[in-house]
């Protein structure tokens, strides 16, 4: 509370009940505002666990994070739901589209299928970034402990290969390395062409695009105080808490770099 509303600030049980009370209201009316102005170029979409209460079946808050027409990033949901559930995210994502948000250009997830689907379901003609960051660990989990920094340090120069064809010599060299049948390998190569479609987007956007950065950088901060609010024990509580958290780290994100590019994005005209 401290950290929202300064070290002056008079808190006591009741204040801090009302306050709860009145974000929980605000958080619902902010759920529903429509959104049919907002010209979507990029969209990241992350399941993001928390310990401030959430109930088991609402173990992940889904959340939706947007880079405009204009350059501006903006978060577009919190919702509590099942992180590894096509439904949630189908929900959440045709909520936005009912309130107006067309098929972005790109979606940028991790790797969980469920977030595939439902961007399937809901804006089939949206292009898709799997997160290199959720695919490096996913590949050194299949590395000997022993292997593990010289495979993190081969990984981490694919996906700031300048080009996709470098990125396919830097991927050739790894399997190389640790052999084409082992399971690092294996899982490297899974999914590739996700992995990479970040290449036909314009360069200057590539740090924005690579990864579900965008979401979980806030969430790094907010962590440290949710882990702490335990005494909010209901869902809506949570969610109210962790939502104006978020509000007030959002006047902290930063632009896209270039936005006249942004603009031809979202025009279709797409170039590298």
């Amino acid at each position: 509370m401290r950290g929202l509303l300064g070290e002056g600030a008079p808190l006591s049980a009741s204040s801090i009940e009302r306050l709860r009370a009145r974000w929980t209201l605000e958080h619902e009316a902010w759920a529903k505002r429509p959104l049919h102005d907002r010209e979507v170029v990029y969209l990241w979409a992350d399941g993001i666990y928390v310990k401030a209460g959430l109930e088991k079946e609402k173990a992940a808050l889904l959340v939706v994070i947007a880079a405009m027409r204009d350059g501006r990033k903006e978060v577009l949901a919190i919702e509590p739901g099942f992180r590894e559930s096509t439904e949630s995210w189908t929900e959440v994502f045709r909520d936005l589209s009912k309130r107006g948000i067309a098929d972005p250009k790109l979606v940028v997830g991790d790797g969980n299928s469920s977030i595939w689907g439902a961007v399937a379901n809901v804006w089939p003609s949206a292009s898709e970034q799997r997160c290199w960051n959720h695919k490096i660990v996913n590949v050194l989990d299949k590395v000997a402990k022993k292997d593990q920094a010289e495979a993190a340090e081969l990984l981490k120069a694919i996906p700031y290969a300048p080009t996709k064809v470098e990125a396919e010599r830097l991927r050739d060299g790894f399997v190389k390395h640790f052999g084409a049948a082992s399971k690092a390998a294996s899982c490297l190569v899974t999914d590739w062409d996700r992995l990479t479609t970040f290449y036909a987007f314009p360069a200057e956007d590539w740090k924005h695009i690579r990864t579900t950065n965008v979401v979980e950088s806030p969430f790094a901060a907010i962590r440290l105080r949710t882990d702490a609010a335990k005494r909010f024990k209901k869902v809506a509580n949570a969610t109210a808490l962790i939502w104006k958290l978020m509000m007030v780290a959002q006047k902290r994100f930063r632009r896209l770099d270039a936005a006249a590019l942004a603009r031809h994005v979202h025009a279709g005209r797409v170039a590298a």
